[in-house]
């Protein structure tokens, strides 16, 4: 335990170094952060949504509207179990991610009750070229993204487990879903998002800048949506690939948003990179760097 709580306090040290953002005074370097959304349209997003080909904006389900990245559904009669996501083009590992997302309007018809004022953003996912025509949900580490009800508590940042596990305090938790500690957003306002993502070791989430949930040890396992939901009930028809893959370590992967029936809105859509060339002596070395990839030097 005493080990743990060391590595532990080692990762908030490093996340708190990494957060400078100005450089004048302590000689740190400037943050270099990306916009993955351009605000005119989709380009370097791949959509595959469930039931059809690779890039097949079904029914106009993914646009982009007054510089924001939408997700709508009015020109669905009922929503049918088509399940989809927005796949960022490029994996990555050490990162941070940040963005505003609202819910809007009314749940589709056909959509399941537990998907009113949900979605969320897949971090570590499988590419969406790989997923299998019928897929619901990439194997992936979602960050569950929820709007109130009008009544009662109902936590947004939250973390489910499609395909995947975590680890909390040195132990496994076989729940699909695990609450995190944030306030009810009711309405259709909007909230500010973060989460940094440490390859496999530790995954944070961040709400109005409170981080309300930490956890670690992301990996593949633990049956599709928990023991008892298989893979093949999620339409995956390359189950025996995952079952082989079975607790190997998740460090790595796609970015996705999810469209599960109640249309949401997305901004500000920015990625910091944890990973990159930590040479001193290189022009593009970084500071804030967590992961050296000195492959990327340049001098």
């Amino acid at each position: 335990m005493i080990k743990y709580l060391v590595l532990f306090f080692c990762f908030g040290y490093l996340l708190q170094s990494c957060s400078e953002t100005t450089a004048s005074d302590t000689g740190k370097t400037k943050e270099d952060w990306v916009s993955l959304f351009n605000g005119k349209d989709l380009t370097g997003w791949d959509i595959k949504i469930a039931g059809e080909p690779l890039d097949s904006n079904y029914l106009n389900t993914f646009r982009v509207e007054d510089s924001m990245l939408r997700i709508v559904y009015d020109q669905y009669k009922t929503f049918d179990g088509k399940y989809g996501h927005l796949y960022y083009k490029t994996p990555y590992s050490y990162y941070k991610i940040k963005f505003q997302y609202r819910f809007t309007g009314n749940q589709t018809p056909g959509g399941a009750t537990w998907n009113v004022r949900n979605s969320g953003v897949m971090v570590h996912s499988q590419s969406a070229k790989s997923v299998n025509i019928g897929q619901d949900f990439p194997v992936s580490v979602e960050v569950q993204l929820l709007g109130g009800l009008g009544n009662g508590e109902r936590s947004t940042g939250n973390v489910c487990t499609p395909g995947t596990q975590v680890y909390m305090n040195g132990s496994l938790r076989t729940d699909h879903c695990i609450s995190s500690s944030s306030k009810t957003y009711n309405g259709d306002q909007w909230v500010s998002m973060e989460v940094v993502v440490l390859g496999d070791s530790i995954i944070q989430h961040i709400v109005e800048g409170d981080t309300v949930l930490t956890y670690q040890k992301t990996e593949i396992g633990g049956g599709f949506v928990g023991p008892n939901y298989s893979w093949t009930q999620s339409h995956i028809t390359d189950s025996a690939y995952w079952l082989a893959k079975d607790k190997t370590p998740l460090k790595e992967g796609y970015i996705a948003l999810q469209a599960e029936s109640h249309p949401i809105d997305f901004r500000k859509i920015e990625l910091l990179n944890l990973a990159g060339c930590m040479d001193p002596k290189a022009k593009n070395y970084k500071d804030y760097y967590i992961k050296a990839d000195n492959s990327q030097c340049s001098y």
